[in-house]
């Protein structure tokens, strides 16, 4: 199967329709691994491969349109196994030249034998001529790999964005206006949160890098093309990239005898308030996914673990792990939980926090046993901070 972008340029990729993992991320509504076959009146470039599983898939495609023997050139933006998985198969399979940067050859060579492919690398303002059309490259390392490239082809206005404007969304419809807007755009924040997040810095500098392009069609690595909604996607990874809040407050938790989690709903009470949005995820129902994906627009969190083995519980400090992982910019919060003899698990949360830069809000507020009256009131009090300064961020839309 084959869908055409404009004459002559036609997607061939491969959509996955039952992963559930995507190295921990959370796939709920699969993924699609996008490849697309660029024709001029003189040679034909694959851009990208697939997953190694959908090898035969790609193949197919790529045959139905122009046939294998048409390929001249494969460009690979990125060397990472999803993008890269059929290229081996796919250079043997057409004899076409890989067209890359220097850092994804060499990446490309650790995962696979190249030492008899035939290799053109290419850097930032380089161009393939495949006659009438061409391909212009630019190199946005770490977005989110140090190889990612990206490849425009002018003579269409058709950025070929790698990672970047991608989500993991498996449909029939290949385009942003054959689906639910809300359901893409619901994707590509958590795609962004969960995969990108840790490089805005980088992703603003690609962006500056490809303001001066005229867009008419985002073709990303994974999920759908866009081409009726480019506005709003770039408007949103603006304010992605900046971690922009919105006055929205987050209180995760994890509980062992219902005490912390006591604690937590009195937070919840004190931070509710109009204007402020407020939720509350116990994480023992709730994936890490979804929890890095509500933190990107969040103004102020507060997270709780009561003590365990002297640290806090298992499932909040996989969650914690996690997003520290991901780098979420400027927040602000405080840990809170229960103890027995020690008030060790709270202690460990503030330690990620501030390891996080969190602006913290007050010391961990913890309750030995069972909260207080004392202690409870204390909660609402906490939870007001987290209103407040949740207020401070600009409402939507302002």
């Amino acid at each position: 199967m084959h869908v055409t972008l404009t004459e002559g340029i036609n997607w061939v990729g491969a959509i996955d329709w039952t992963i559930r993992d995507f190295h921990g991320y959370h796939t709920g509504r699969g993924s699609t691994y996008n490849a697309y076959l660029v024709q001029g009146t003189e040679k034909t470039a694959l851009i990208d491969t697939v997953k190694r599983t959908y090898t035969n898939s790609l193949l197919a495609n790529v045959d139905e349109v122009a046939g294998l023997g048409a390929v001249d050139y494969i460009v690979a933006n990125h060397a990472e196994p999803d993008h890269s998985g059929s290229l081996a198969a796919a250079i043997e399979a057409t004899g076409a030249t890989l067209v890359a940067n220097e850092k994804t050859v060499g990446i490309l060579a650790a995962y696979y034998d190249t030492s008899g492919w035939e290799i053109e690398v290419v850097a930032t303002g380089d161009s393939l001529d495949l006659g009438g059309r061409s391909l212009t490259f630019v190199q946005v390392p770490m977005v989110h790999w140090p190889d990612s490239m990206v490849s425009y082809c002018p003579e269409e206005k058709i950025l070929f964005s790698n990672d970047a404007f991608g989500q993991h969304i498996a449909s029939s419809g290949r385009f942003d206006d054959e689906n639910d807007l809300s359901v893409v755009m619901q994707e590509a924040k958590t795609y962004y949160a969960n995969i990108v997040m840790l490089y805005g810095r980088p992703i603003a500098k690609a962006l500056d890098a490809l303001g001066g392009l005229e867009i008419g069609t985002i073709a990303p690595a994974h999920g759908v093309v866009w081409r009726a909604h480019i506005p709003e996607i770039l408007d949103a990874y603006s304010n992605w990239v900046q971690c922009r809040a919105r006055p929205k407050v987050l209180v995760i938790y994890e509980s062992m005898w219902h005490s912390t989690d006591c604690m937590a709903h009195e937070i919840v009470k004190g931070a509710t308030r109009e204007g402020v949005e407020v939720k509350l995820f116990d994480v023992g129902g709730t994936h890490r996914t979804e929890l890095a994906t509500e933190m990107l627009d969040a103004a102020a969190v507060a997270f709780g673990s009561p003590t365990l083995n002297m640290t806090l519980m298992p499932d909040i400090a996989g969650v914690l792990t996690y997003i520290k992982g991901l780098a979420p910019k400027g927040k602000a919060g405080f840990a809170f939980g229960s103890y027995g003899w020690a008030p060790s698990g709270p202690k460990a949360v503030n330690e990620y926090l501030e390891a996080m830069d969190f602006d913290i809000l007050r010391e961990p507020l913890t309750a030995q046993w069972k909260p207080s009256e004392d202690v409870l009131a204390q909660c609402r009090e906490a939870g007001a901070l987290l209103a407040d300064r949740a207020q401070e961020a600009p409402q939507a839309g302002a």
